[in-house]
Protein backbone atom coordinates (compact mmCIF):
# COMPACT_ATOMS: atom_id res chain seq x y z
CA UNK A 1 0.00 0.00 0.00
CA UNK A 2 1.29 3.29 -0.92
CA UNK A 3 2.62 5.71 2.05
CA UNK A 4 0.29 8.70 1.70
CA UNK A 5 -2.86 6.25 1.02
CA UNK A 6 -1.62 4.63 4.62
CA UNK A 7 -1.57 7.88 5.96
CA UNK A 8 -5.03 8.57 5.02
CA UNK A 9 -6.62 5.91 5.99
CA UNK A 10 -4.49 5.91 9.27
CA UNK A 11 -6.22 9.56 9.90
CA UNK A 12 -9.78 8.65 8.77
CA UNK A 13 -8.97 6.15 11.55
CA UNK A 14 -8.43 8.14 13.99
CA UNK A 15 -10.66 10.74 13.15
CA UNK A 16 -13.54 8.29 13.49
CA UNK A 17 -12.03 6.76 17.05
CA UNK A 18 -11.35 9.68 18.52
CA UNK A 19 -13.44 12.44 17.20
CA UNK A 20 -16.53 10.80 16.14
CA UNK A 21 -18.39 12.02 20.04
CA UNK A 22 -16.89 15.27 19.04
CA UNK A 23 -17.92 15.48 15.09
CA UNK A 24 -20.32 12.63 14.41
CA UNK A 25 -23.69 14.12 12.69
CA UNK A 26 -26.90 14.00 13.58
CA UNK A 27 -27.24 14.08 17.34
CA UNK A 28 -28.06 17.07 19.40
CA UNK A 29 -24.73 19.56 19.85
CA UNK A 30 -22.56 17.65 17.02
CA UNK A 31 -21.70 18.87 13.90
CA UNK A 32 -19.94 17.33 10.96
CA UNK A 33 -15.97 17.61 10.25
CA UNK A 34 -14.60 16.77 6.58
CA UNK A 35 -10.94 16.08 6.30
CA UNK A 36 -10.01 17.66 2.99
CA UNK A 37 -6.18 16.91 3.64
CA UNK A 38 -3.85 16.56 6.02
CA UNK A 39 0.29 16.51 5.28
CA UNK A 40 3.61 15.83 6.96
CA UNK A 41 5.47 19.29 6.89
CA UNK A 42 9.06 18.64 5.63
CA UNK A 43 10.59 21.35 6.91
CA UNK A 44 9.26 20.96 10.65
CA UNK A 45 9.55 16.98 11.13
CA UNK A 46 7.35 15.74 13.67
CA UNK A 47 4.92 18.06 12.65
CA UNK A 48 1.17 17.44 10.49
CA UNK A 49 -1.30 19.94 8.94
CA UNK A 50 -4.82 18.63 8.76
CA UNK A 51 -7.27 20.73 6.59
CA UNK A 52 -11.27 19.81 7.20
CA UNK A 53 -14.50 21.20 7.06
CA UNK A 54 -16.72 21.48 9.96
CA UNK A 55 -21.02 21.85 9.03
CA UNK A 56 -23.22 22.75 11.49
CA UNK A 57 -27.24 22.33 11.32
CA UNK A 58 -29.44 25.27 12.17
CA UNK A 59 -28.83 25.45 15.53
CA UNK A 60 -26.10 22.65 16.48
CA UNK A 61 -23.13 23.77 18.29
CA UNK A 62 -20.07 22.02 19.34
CA UNK A 63 -18.95 20.19 23.10
CA UNK A 64 -16.49 22.27 24.67
CA UNK A 65 -13.12 21.24 23.69
CA UNK A 66 -9.26 22.47 22.82
CA UNK A 67 -6.99 21.71 20.38
CA UNK A 68 -3.26 20.54 20.99
CA UNK A 69 -1.74 22.46 17.74
CA UNK A 70 -2.45 25.87 16.48
CA UNK A 71 -5.84 26.37 14.91
CA UNK A 72 -7.17 28.86 12.35
CA UNK A 73 -11.05 29.47 11.70
CA UNK A 74 -12.49 30.98 8.18
CA UNK A 75 -16.44 31.19 7.74
CA UNK A 76 -17.59 29.43 4.47
CA UNK A 77 -21.04 29.77 5.15
CA UNK A 78 -23.44 31.17 7.38
CA UNK A 79 -22.46 32.76 10.76
CA UNK A 80 -21.24 31.20 14.21
CA UNK A 81 -20.28 31.82 17.32
CA UNK A 82 -17.77 31.57 19.47
CA UNK A 83 -15.97 31.41 22.72
CA UNK A 84 -12.37 30.79 23.30
CA UNK A 85 -11.33 30.42 27.71
CA UNK A 86 -11.62 34.22 29.01
CA UNK A 87 -13.13 36.04 26.33
CA UNK A 88 -16.64 37.18 25.22
CA UNK A 89 -18.35 34.99 22.82
CA UNK A 90 -17.21 36.53 19.22
CA UNK A 91 -19.92 36.09 16.35
CA UNK A 92 -18.18 35.21 13.01
CA UNK A 93 -20.08 35.98 9.38
CA UNK A 94 -18.93 34.43 6.03
CA UNK A 95 -16.16 35.56 5.17
CA UNK A 96 -14.31 36.21 9.17
CA UNK A 97 -12.03 34.28 10.56
CA UNK A 98 -10.20 33.64 14.10
CA UNK A 99 -6.93 31.78 14.95
CA UNK A 100 -7.02 29.72 18.34
CA UNK A 101 -3.52 29.14 19.98
CA UNK A 102 -2.31 25.67 21.38
CA UNK A 103 -3.85 24.33 24.03
CA UNK A 104 -6.94 27.24 23.66
CA UNK A 105 -10.00 25.84 25.35
CA UNK A 106 -12.50 26.67 22.91
CA UNK A 107 -15.86 26.65 25.43
CA UNK A 108 -18.09 27.48 22.68
CA UNK A 109 -19.17 27.42 18.40
CA UNK A 110 -22.15 27.03 17.43
CA UNK A 111 -24.58 27.93 14.30
CA UNK A 112 -25.76 31.41 15.01
CA UNK A 113 -28.58 30.54 13.12
CA UNK A 114 -31.97 28.28 14.25
CA UNK A 115 -32.88 28.21 10.25
CA UNK A 116 -29.82 27.99 8.26
CA UNK A 117 -26.82 26.45 8.00
CA UNK A 118 -22.97 27.26 8.49
CA UNK A 119 -19.68 25.96 8.16
CA UNK A 120 -15.76 26.32 8.99
CA UNK A 121 -12.73 25.91 7.04
CA UNK A 122 -10.21 24.80 9.69
CA UNK A 123 -6.76 24.47 9.33
CA UNK A 124 -4.83 23.32 12.37
CA UNK A 125 -1.13 22.32 13.19
CA UNK A 126 -0.25 19.71 15.54
CA UNK A 127 2.34 17.29 16.52
CA UNK A 128 2.29 13.69 15.29
CA UNK A 129 0.47 11.85 16.30
CA UNK A 130 -1.52 14.29 18.40
CA UNK A 131 -5.23 14.59 17.22
CA UNK A 132 -6.15 17.92 16.07
CA UNK A 133 -9.00 18.09 18.81
CA UNK A 134 -9.30 16.77 22.52
CA UNK A 135 -12.62 16.89 24.70
CA UNK A 136 -11.76 19.94 26.98
CA UNK A 137 -12.01 18.59 31.08
CA UNK A 138 -12.44 21.24 33.61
Amino acid sequence: MKPRLLSGLMLAFVCLSVATPLWAHGEEGQEALKVLQEQQISNAPGKKVIMLTVSYKPGQHSLAHQHPGAVMAYVLEGAVVSQLKGEEPKTFKKGEYWYEAPGTVHLMSRNASNTQPARLLVWGLVDEPQPLTEPYKP
